[in-house]
């Protein structure tokens, strides 16, 4: 196996970790305010994700450095055609971590609403537009090789908004809803548990119907049969009504395991039906970036490789901790706050 596809299938298995990882973080962000009643219950919401939010996202900055160090081509390309809705992906992420630090070092509760309206915000637009960029992706973009020689972006923002793509956005939208509300089950207890346990049943057959159709039309979209895209779509909509089915008998961890299976083989189905291009091009396949026209040096790719055998299993130990160490329930009972009042009378 070349470097070339060693990197691709790198950045696949980065990708996928950060759409299990940081999906059910969007999840619960976006489900804040419909399994909470009171502050106690939003707090016990966040608590679950204290601990691990901002570590998921760093499986997204490592995915970016990867892309920008094996394939400088297809980062480019990618950073300027896809522009605005990976800045305001990138707002959204500013937004939902400053959410998380601000919202409680202030008493007032109208302060406390606007930093969670900021949090479901900051979690549903990165939810949609990831979608709908993977899927633009996978379906090719207008590019075309330019005067320098190099292939570029020649369409506009609106070409990013076609059926496809949309359905693609309403399909990580909803996955990541029911994963969150999967994770919420997993990690609360009493009420909280309860709401997301009844949640996770509703978006999940939503998320399903959705997530069908996106993969039939996938498979009719592509110019053969790739057999192995053809498995990988069964198996996601497998795992998936395994996940619908545990969540129902009230099996929450089984639940989580199903719905991180099914997004992993979702995502991986993506990358087999992009390789070998890692950008189709919509004006023909002469115009497509592919492992090789847009990877770095050999080189270059054997030192990265060398980098990546020793720092990954460093990252994943920790993060395996992590998880390890802040495994059990929380419940809005365990939540001790100050009340409201002397909150108030401290500000004025």
């Amino acid at each position: 196996m070349s470097f070339q596809s060693v990197w691709f299938l790198l950045i696949a298995v980065l990708w996928v970790g950060y759409f299990i990882l940081e999906g059910f973080d969007f999840g619960v962000g976006m489900l804040l305010p419909f399994v909470s009643r009171n502050e106690a219950d939003r707090r016990a919401v966040l608590t679950t994700l204290g601990p691990v939010w901002d570590g998921n996202e760093v499986w997204l900055l490592v995915a970016g450095g990867a892309t920008f160090a094996a394939f400088p081509e297809w980062y480019a390309t990618l950073f300027s055609g896809f522009y605005l809705p990976l800045f305001l992906i990138l707002v959204a992420l500013i937004v939902r971590g400053l959410s998380f630090e601000y919202r409680s070092k202030y008493g007032k509760p109208q302060w406390r609403k606007r930093w969670d309206i900021a949090i479901f915000v900051g979690s549903a637009l990165p939810a949609l537009l990831w979608g709908v960029a993977f899927a633009n992706i996978v379906r090719g973009v207008p590019l075309e090789k330019a005067s320098s020689g190099s292939i570029e972006y020649v369409g506009g923002f609106f070409n990013l908004l076609n059926p496809y793509a949309l359905l693609g956005g309403v399909v990580t939208l909803t996955v990541f809803l029911t994963h969150g509300a999967h994770f919420l089950a997993l990690k609360t207890a009493g009420e909280i548990r309860v709401r997301a346990h009844a949640l996770a049943i509703r978006l999940g057959l939503v998320a399903a119907v959705a997530a069908v159709a996106f993969l039939v039309w996938s498979n009719m979209m592509l110019p053969s049969i790739n057999t192995k895209f053809l498995v990988l779509s069964i198996l996601t909509a497998l795992f998936w009504v395994g996940a619908v089915a545990a969540n129902f008998k009230a099996r929450e961890g089984w639940a989580f395991i199903a719905s991180s299976v099914a997004i992993a083989t979702f995502v991986s189905g993506l990358f087999v039906a992009l390789y070998p291009r890692v950008m189709p091009s919509s004006r023909g396949s002469q115009f497509d970036l592919t492992i090789t026209n847009a990877s770095s040096s050999d080189y270059t790719l054997k030192v990265m490789t060398v980098v990546a055998v020793i720092m990954t299993p460093i990252v994943l130990v920790y993060q395996g901790w992590t998880y390890w160490v802040f495994r059990k329930r929380v419940s809005a009972s365990q939540i001790q706050y100050p009340e409201q009042g002397v909150l108030d009378t401290l500000h004025q």
